[in-house]
């Protein structure tokens, strides 16, 4: 089967960082910043709407992309599929693929464009997506996969616990198909559960709850917590995701050069590490520079490791996101 090969990276958040304590300043709100900084590893972030940027999701993902397309030396009308992973979309319809596409490439083109909408795994599960579109056909010389977040414009004005942890960003990958040295994709392993639909996320908008002027004044809309998640869930889960992939990939765990985690909780990171037996120079954490980017987090944090060097060409890299809803998605492949 055709081989394929991530050829280029890039990432994009809007406007300078905010640290905690100015975004208590400019949020207008109070928070252990300490706490912040000592559990989740957040020291700033990059939020568009607090500094006045008119930039949205759809934003985001083309100024990721154009970085990622330099960076592969290609041109926008080399590619013909393009996948944005996310869960706080442009608009609701038409998707935002279809959007970046149009700033892109910028006429009618030969293109499939699709959104994934799995909470924080949305990356994750679009780049799987496409890597077995591209497997299946060789038409399709070269893949832009994106995962982007802006919850932060779901947020309340009010909200302590929101604005301190989320934040504006996406990452962009180019894959490039038919290749012929040692990169490939190796595999993935999904984990799906529904019954976990009811803890957090964006209730008001579509058909079941469409915004109203009654539920607005309820303040029911934007970004929800309806009852707290499990606090053992991802250090349950991700030993167990990573294990469960590397049977699939017939993969023993030294054999993985890198792991990137969402990256929502610097101290959970470290505890699966410990789980794992596994050195900390063998992941990467971004939380300190960009908070918690959700959809974009496993990217930025990608494109960022490379850039830092702590990834080289011929590693074992093996993504493993984890979102609310539940939706897990992992990939293990060759860089």
């Amino acid at each position: 089967m055709n081989k394929v090969k991530i050829i280029g990276t890039g990432m994009y958040v809007p406007g300078e960082a905010i640290d905690n304590e100015e975004l208590k300043k400019i949020a207008n709100i109070d928070f252990d910043a300490a706490k912040i900084e000592s559990k989740l590893g957040i020291k700033q972030r990059h939020i568009a709407k607090l500094r006045g940027l008119n930039e949205t999701t759809a934003d985001f993902s083309v100024k990721a992309a154009q970085n990622a397309i330099e960076n592969a030396n290609i041109r926008a009308d080399d590619i013909g599929l393009i996948i944005v992973g996310t869960d706080t979309p442009e608009f609701i319809t038409p998707a935002t693929s279809i959007i970046v596409q149009g700033r892109l490439q910028k006429a009618e083109k030969w293109t499939s464009t699709f959104d994934v909408s799995a909470s924080c795994a949305s990356f994750t599960i679009a780049f799987d997506n496409a890597v077995r579109i591209m497997k299946t056909d060789s038409s399709i010389k070269h893949a832009l996969v994106i995962g982007v977040y802006n919850m932060p414009a779901f947020i309340k004005e009010d909200d302590t616990f929101a604005y301190p942890i989320f934040a504006d960003g996406a990452g962009a990958i180019i894959i490039e198909n038919n290749i012929n040295d040692d990169s490939d994709y190796i595999d993935s392993q999904l984990l799906t559960d529904g019954t976990q639909w009811d803890y957090i996320g964006v209730y008001s908008g579509g058909t079941k709850n469409p915004v109203t002027k009654e539920r607005i004044d309820a303040k029911e809309y934007g970004l929800m917590s309806l009852k707290p998640l499990p606090g053992d869930r991802n250090v349950r889960l991700w030993p167990m995701v990573v294990n469960k992939l590397l049977e699939k990939s017939k993969l023993d765990l030294q054999e993985i050069d890198h792991f990137i985690f969402t990256q929502i909780n610097k101290s959970v990171i470290l505890k699966v590490m410990d789980e794992l037996g596994l050195p900390y120079e063998k992941t990467t954490c971004i939380m300190d520079k960009y908070g918690y980017t959700g959809s974009g987090c496993v990217p930025i944090a990608f494109h960022s490791a490379i850039q830092e060097k702590s990834i080289k060409r011929g590693d074992k890299i093996m993504f493993v996101a984890s979102g609310a809803g539940l939706a897990v998605g992992s990939n293990v492949f060759t860089y």
